[in-house]
């Protein structure tokens, strides 16, 4: 089997503490007495075939069914508080998440680099153990920052959090988005820089996505939900796009876009930098987007028709640019490792368009134009390569990395001079440098230093076969003496959807998890963009079965090669990996020593009921609206698997109260059909977070509650 080691930097000391040296073995035997749940009558049929689904009621919220989370938590805390293990484990994620974060935590959903605005220079910082990132602003890269939005004083218990923010193009103000507790909705503020003070202007019924500023900065565009009748905001609606002036109430904002003819297409405004385009990016799925445009006036207001640029819905069509009404544009269509193309911006303008930057070998995951210059960043075996071009596609250089790892950011305007990224790898926290445009010199601009010593460890590359064959990468970092004879504790973590690649990325539970003595895998499962489209569709709708083969797969190569076995080998993913876990222990319930799902999706038959939002993961798991889709998704789906009798193996599903991307009741389903199907005494918990939400803008005081939960209960049941 061929291993390719990549990694060979530093790590920490083998943690030694109280409670650590052996595990508490009565906690995983215990038989457990779980809180009574209602059993319901409820039956769907789908094309002939009848369903059962007796826990319906719980998809509502109700006193009831606040009642039995309340119950569950009294089960699952006192039974983790009890674990000696948890108390040491809280201590050290507390030592050593006590350092610098600079623009990204590597674990959130987008990376925020330095940006340049009117002169000044814009960047997040989180300074040790502060719960959330703060937004600065300097005159320059070497001025001392000031303060311009700091989140830590929005809440007591640090669960408001600096969601989005974007920047006017004359660098005036900032409009800063906050999350409350968790939640997907946003509340946008506009703030003036250089005072520090708030503007009445507020925008509520948003989620998700940035605002648009036009290029005089006295207005945004922005797309928002439906407002309902009690104030809140309506997710079972499309989105539409409004255009708001400064200083006005949002009442008064115009809609200027909205579709009519799709009901699950959503809207989401850009301006190109030159102010003259109001680009529409449309949304339907991961694959499945278009790109519509309309010119602005000299108000800055749209005029004339709206253009369908891109409107097949047959790919993904991302906007990059535009200059001198010629639009860049990265896509998929024809080409699965993806390509960077010119379009005129013009009706019928697509027949028209050129490569500037063609398919290569391996997936074009982001581009970007700037200064002249191109920036291209690709995946290579799901690690960052970064290639810079001219604008006719001609390669200049490529841009040097620390290591093998993973590289985000080289933002800015269409003339920026300079851009910034940031790296991370398993062992290497994450660090923000800036890339001269023009003569391709690196400088480190931020660097984090950590508490620790890693050179202990190692991260190899490994590469095995899936069951139909697929060969498929995995990394795995480990103590550099690791005895391979089975008996180390390993961690395998994989997500494989919705486009999404599984690249190396420091995190401070993973480093505890080392120190622990244990070996940390990721699997880079069919799912994600690893290697291009073909390798994301490989793993989606009625190919979903391959994403879990390929998880499957990796643990059983882990066994056969001796680096753990079945007592000693637990498994973890979230959402969308929630749903792989899920789907792992139901179908292999003998091959894991515990399991870790959290915010899964687990209902895969009633999924797309949540929310329009949630209707949108069609792309990827398919509609049991649809014969064939259903037959691929009751097959696999978590909840409609649990077999009574079966032994699975112990269980920690976690989920939060105020998760309104995937609700938390998939969960509730899936832990409470697993307590009453259970067949031995292997624990099944269910722990619910309160004020929390999927987990971007956790507090860090939460963060290390949660990891000292789920590190303390992998100590009990793998007996370590």
């Amino acid at each position: 089997m061929y291993r390719h080691v990549i990694f060979g930097f530093a790590a920490v000391a083998l943690f030694a503490g109280p409670g650590m040296s052996q595990a508490d073995d009565s906690a995983a035997s215990t038989v457990l007495k779980y809180p009574a749940t209602e059993r319901g009558a409820v039956v769907d049929t789908f094309f002939g075939t009848e369903v059962a689904d007796p826990y319906r009621w719980m998809e509502t919220a109700t006193p009831e069914i606040a009642k039995w989370v309340a119950a569950q938590n009294e089960l699952s805390q006192p039974y983790l508080d009890a674990i000696p293990a948890r108390e040491a484990l809280r201590t050290r994620l507390t030592a050593l998440w006590d350092y610098e974060q600079y623009g990204y935590a590597w674990l959130d959903e987008k990376s925020r680099m330095p940006v340049r605005k009117g002169g000044r220079y814009f960047y997040v910082e989180k300074q040790g153990s502060q719960n959330q990132g703060i937004l600065y602003w300097a005159a320059a890269l070497d001025a001392a920052p000031k303060v311009l939005v700091d989140p830590n004083t929005l809440s007591k218990d640090g669960t408001a959090s600096l969601a989005d923010y974007s920047i006017s193009p004359d660098g005036r103000y900032v409009a800063y988005a906050v999350s409350d507790g968790g939640t997907d909705w946003r509340i946008w503020h506009v703030r003036d820089v250089a005072t520090g003070i708030d503007r009445p202007d507020e925008l509520r019924f948003l989620k998700f996505r940035d605002v648009a500023w036009t290029q005089d900065s006295r207005a945004l565009y922005y797309s928002r939900y439906p407002q309902r009748a009690d104030g809140s905001g309506d997710d079972s609606k499309q989105m539409s796009v409004y255009r708001h002036v400064l200083g006005t109430p949002q009442s008064a904002d115009t809609q200027v876009y909205r579709i009519t003819d799709h009901p699950t297409r959503y809207p989401y405004p850009a301006i190109s930098d030159d102010g003259r385009y109001l680009v529409l990016h449309v949304y339907d799925g991961s694959q499945s987007t278009g790109i519509y445009f309309q010119k602005l006036d000299a108000d800055h207001l749209p005029t004339g028709e709206v253009v369908r640029l891109f409107d097949t819905f047959d790919a993904d069509y991302q906007f990059v640019a535009e200059i001198d009404d010629v639009f860049y544009v990265r896509t998929n269509s024809r080409t699965p490792n993806a390509r960077l193309i010119a379009v005129p911006a013009r009706a019928g303008g697509a027949a028209q368009a050129r490569d500037v930057i063609p398919e290569a070998g391996f997936a074009l995951i982001e581009a970007s134009v700037l200064g002249g210059r191109i920036v291209s960043q690709y995946l290579k075996d799901a690690y960052s390569l970064v290639r810079v071009s001219d604008m006719q596609g001609k390669p200049l250089y490529e841009v040097k990395l620390p290591g093998y790892g993973q590289a985000v950011g080289f933002g800015g305007d269409v003339d920026a001079t300079e851009t910034f990224f940031g790296y991370t790898d398993f062992l290497t926290p994450g660090s923000i440098s800036r890339l001269d445009l023009q003569t391709g010199a690196v400088s480190v601009f931020r660097a984090a230093k950590i508490a620790a010593d890693v050179s202990p460890y190692v991260t190899e590359q490994v590469f095995y076969r899936s069951k139909d064959g697929t060969r498929v990468p995995m990394f795995i970092t480990h103590r550099r003496d690791l005895v391979k004879d089975g008996t180390a504790p390993v961690q395998l973590y994989g997500y494989g959807g919705f486009n999404i690649p599984q690249q190396p990325a420091f995190s401070v539970p993973a480093l505890v998890w080392l120190e622990m003595g244990g070996v940390y895998a990721v699997a880079n499962l069919r799912g994600g963009s690893e290697y291009g489209e073909a390798w994301h569709s490989g793993g989606t709708r009625l190919n979903k079965q391959n994403v879990f083969d390929d998880f499957i797969g990796a643990a059983q190569w882990l066994i056969a090669e001796k680096y753990t076995s079945t007592p000693k080998l637990a498994i973890r993913g979230r959402s969308n990996g929630g749903l792989l876990v899920g789907a792992a222990i139901t179908q292999r319930p003998d091959l894991f020593g515990a399991a870790l799902p959290g915010v899964g999706v687990l209902d895969m038959l009633r999924y797309h009921t949540a929310s329009a939002n949630a209707r949108q993961w069609s792309t990827d798991y398919g509609l049991s609206e649809d014969a064939a889709e259903f037959k691929a998704q009751v097959a696999y789906s978590p909840v409609h698997n649990v077999k009574d009798g079966t032994c699975y193996p112990p269980t920690l599903v976690t989920t939060a109260d105020r998760d309104d991307r995937v609700v938390p009741w998939h969960s509730y389903k899936f832990a409470a059909a697993l307590q009453h199907a259970q067949g031995c005494a292997s624990p099944i918990l269910l722990h619910v977070e309160t004020r929390a939400g999927h987990g971007a803008g956790k507090p860090v005081w939460m963060q290390i509650e949660d990891w000292a939960d789920q590190w303390a209960f992998l100590v009990s049941a793998l007996r370590m």
